[in-house]
């Protein structure tokens, strides 16, 4: 299958990746966007510098791409210390947590990301680290096998999930600091452009810079993934200004639609109107139909397609809202309800 374009999650190249660690800001006053959690972590951080303590537990919840491991940075920089990251599926067993956890510093950052993933072996394992800041270790084995405390360095785990609900309630509690990141307003991701392009040593044009955020499904990742190809785009085929004109015609070719849809979108919408007559229709079917994992439909796919009105989540499954029948130039059901509450 062909990789998703749009997919503010997915696998970056090595010069995207050097690229955005140049450009991730290290401060929460560098950070654009996301008010309500930097004012909530500016004043954790700065009380725990003035006690000088650990900062407490830190989850971070929301979509891919806005934000949660820039956040991780931010703090571990705001708190003078050393972040040690890792994923929650490389933890596979409280051996490996453990290596981690013995090597951390006085009040570093433990990232985990994708938390809701870590085994519930290494879970549990977890609960009197973060309570206590103490591990046991087996030595030995058999007859002779004996529990062996070790005490740690009081830390900070910061941990990032894209399903909070996934995660257990004893983890959830143990947290003492709990945010969740939101999509951005378009205007906040054109200053993020902006921002990029300045560091860049390059301008955009206002008009360009809210092209490129209106295509950009609220998510930094993308806005600052469009902004390089449109400056290739701009730079190959015009005279290197990144205006409207350039920013739409780059994003053309990437078959990225006004509001931010690509094919697989389009083909998602169309097949709940042409294939289930607009639904309901169950995440099962509508995934076999076009060729996706159930959870990377869910996850990566349906929030930006509810949130901007083009499709329902209802007990009995997935419905077209009036609003993609209108972008696909369909003319809307008249008797359904769920589809004309729309726009």
């Amino acid at each position: 299958m062909d990789e998703r374009v749009v997919d503010p999650d997915d696998t970056a190249g090595e010069a995207e990746i050097e690229l955005d660690r140049t450009l991730r800001p290290k401060r929460l006053a560098e950070m654009l966007g996301q008010q309500k959690v930097k004012e909530q972590l500016r004043i954790s951080l700065s009380a725990a510098r003035e006690r000088d303590e650990a900062l407490d537990h830190v989850l971070l919840s929301g979509p891919p791409g806005l934000g949660k491991t820039t956040l991780a940075h931010i703090v571990a920089h705001e708190m003078g210390v050393e972040l040690h990251a890792t994923s929650g599926p490389l933890l596979d067993r409280p051996v490996d947590l453990a290596g981690m956890l013995t090597n951390l510093g006085p009040h570093d950052v433990f990232f985990i990301d994708e938390i809701h993933r870590i085994n519930r072996e290494v879970e549990e394992y977890l609960y009197s680290a973060m309570e206590d800041f103490r591990i046991d270790i087996v030595i030995d084995q058999g007859p002779r096998a004996r529990s062996v405390p070790i005490d740690l360095e009081r830390f900070t785990l910061v941990g990032a999930t894209t399903r909070q609900g996934l995660l257990s309630a004893p983890m959830r509690s143990r947290f003492g600091i709990t945010a969740t990141l939101d999509y951005y307003e378009i205007e906040d991701l054109a200053q993020i452009v902006h921002r990029d392009a300045r560091l860049l040593g390059f301008n955009v044009q206002d008009d360009g810079a809210m092209e490129v955020a209106r295509r950009s499904r609220g998510t930094a990742r993308l806005a600052k993934r469009w902004l390089q190809r449109v400056r290739d785009y701009a730079q190959v085929e015009g005279d290197g200004t990144i205006d409207a004109a350039s920013a739409a015609a780059a994003l053309k070719l990437l078959k990225v639609d006004q509001v931010g849809l690509d094919e697989t979108d389009i083909r998602l919408l169309e097949a709940i109107i042409d294939r289930f007559d607009g639904g309901p229709v169950g995440v099962n079917n509508l995934a076999a139909v076009i060729g996706e994992e159930e959870d990377t439909l869910s996850e990566v796919y349906e929030p930006y397609l509810i949130r901007q009105g083009f499709l329902k989540r209802t007990p009995k499954g997935r419905v077209a809202m009036a609003r993609a029948y209108q972008h696909l130039g369909r003319t809307p059901p008249t008797t359904d309800p769920d589809q004309l509450n729309l726009i």
